[in-house]
């Protein structure tokens, strides 16, 4: 007679695999939300940061291209106000070229040890069709962003 061994179970299949599967597949699931999530709040955060200096630059890049000169003086810092009246910042402007359009191509503002500045860099078209590009300082004044060449 021979013995035949007993049957038993069959081995229980390892899951290892199939959990490390699924804790990865959550871990990059929440780093894609988490990712999406932060870079929207950083867009925003940016955006709520350059829109009243890109307003400001449009306002007096604006002005002076529609030749409304008292409006793009009021954009101006003090400084620049106090060593300029407005009769004359409208002469200096009325004897320039005239201008046809413009274009906001740069802008870039920081704040280091509490004081807000940056730069915005302007394209305009001239009347005769050559463009000219202008960079302007800014500088936050009283809670408003300024022109400060």
């Amino acid at each position: 007679m021979t013995y035949q061994p007993m049957m038993g179970p069959p081995p229980q299949k390892s899951r290892t695999t199939r959990v490390v599967l699924t804790v990865v597949g959550v871990v990059l699931a929440l780093c894609c939300v988490g990712g999406s999530i932060g870079g929207f709040f950083i867009y925003r955060a940016a955006k709520d940061a350059l829109g009243p200096a890109r307003t400001t630059v449009d306002t007096y890049a604006g002005a002076l291209v529609s030749q409304d000169y008292p409006t793009a003086y009021g954009q101006l810092c003090r400084e620049l106000r106090d060593r300029f009246s407005q009769d004359d910042f409208v002469r200096q402007q009325s004897d320039g070229t005239p201008l046809d359009g413009y274009e906001i191509v740069g802008l870039n503002v920081q704040n280091t040890n509490g004081r807000a500045y940056g730069s915005a860099t302007v394209r305009y078209t001239m009347r005769q069709g050559m463009p000219t590009t202008q960079t302007y300082r800014l500088t936050k004044e009283d809670g408003n962003w300024r022109i400060c060449q």
